[in-house]
């Protein structure tokens, strides 16, 4: 792969995700994941593994965005590292299981999910989905359980925990920016699960496009890496300041057309 010529793409998926990710606490994974996606597949990666490479370097990439998010998010007083420390150990264990079946999943299938999930986070978007304060948080088995699940559904798509996890936490009556700040804490472990499982899972293959480390390709990794971790601390600090409603929409947009090209080209 023209690694220079590549450099700049990393680097402006990895500024847009950083900020996006920062701002309404969703959505990044799935920008990276599409445009890898459409990336690799015209790069020479095999067919097979299209998705596998795109979702086991997303996750690696997502990790200096969520340690900074979470970062900026906990200064605001806006992470319950209660819920954190109850959710965790659920969910990297459900991202490891995930791991696992993803390794024997086809392309076809995993792009499959994606593009189903993509739509949930778009409709999501699109009618300003949150969800009523119904319940209180549940006990520490019940965390866990979210985090299972949280964990392995996160392992398919390639995306963080705010997906399903800020719905989750507002439906147990958390604040939305304290489920978005929440969810930005549990990002980090998560991708540090996802990231080991997809290279270990990898190791094994051949053909996949070097330097790698299994289903990570490592300089996508280190440009998204960069960018992210420098900029999605504007899009925290935005967070408290604006409601962000016609952005969340625009970017939902954005999203449509992303899973479109995916649809087609890979």
């Amino acid at each position: 792969m023209p690694l220079l010529a590549d450099l700049g793409l990393y680097l402006a998926i990895g500024a847009a995700v950083g900020f996006f990710a920062g701002l309404l606490g969703i959505g990044g994974g799935i920008l990276i994941v599409s445009a890898l996606a459409l990336s690799f597949a015209v790069q020479g990666v095999p067919q097979e593994h299209v998705m596998h490479f795109a979702i086991g370097t997303s996750l690696a990439a997502m990790a200096s965005g969520a340690f900074a998010s979470f970062r900026t998010h906990h200064r605001h007083g806006a992470v319950d590292w209660a819920v954190v420390k109850a959710m965790t150990p659920g969910l990297v264990a459900g991202m490891l299981g995930g791991v696992a079946v993803a390794r024997l999943l086809p392309t076809a299938a995993l792009k499959s999910f994606f593009l189903a999930f993509m739509a949930y986070v778009t409709l999501q978007m699109v009618v300003g989905f949150k969800p009523e304060a119904t319940r209180g948080l549940p006990g520490k088995a019940g965390l866990f359980g979210a985090g299972t699940f949280i964990g392995v559904v996160s392992s398919l798509f390639g995306g963080g925990a705010a997906a399903v996890g800020v719905p989750f936490l507002t439906w147990c009556g958390v604040h939305t920016h304290r489920a978005i700040g929440t969810c930005a804490a549990l990002g980090f472990p998560l991708a540090i699960g996802g990231a080991f499982g997809y290279a270990v899972a990898g190791w094994p293959v051949a053909g996949l496009p070097a330097p790698n480390l299994g289903f990570v390709y490592l300089p996508a990794f280190v440009g998204i890496s960069i960018t992210s971790m420098l900029v999605a601390p504007y899009g925290a600090r935005l967070a408290h300041r604006l409601r962000g409603d016609t952005l969340r929409r625009i970017f939902a947009l954005f999203l449509v057309a992303m899973g479109i090209k995916v649809a087609l080209a890979v």
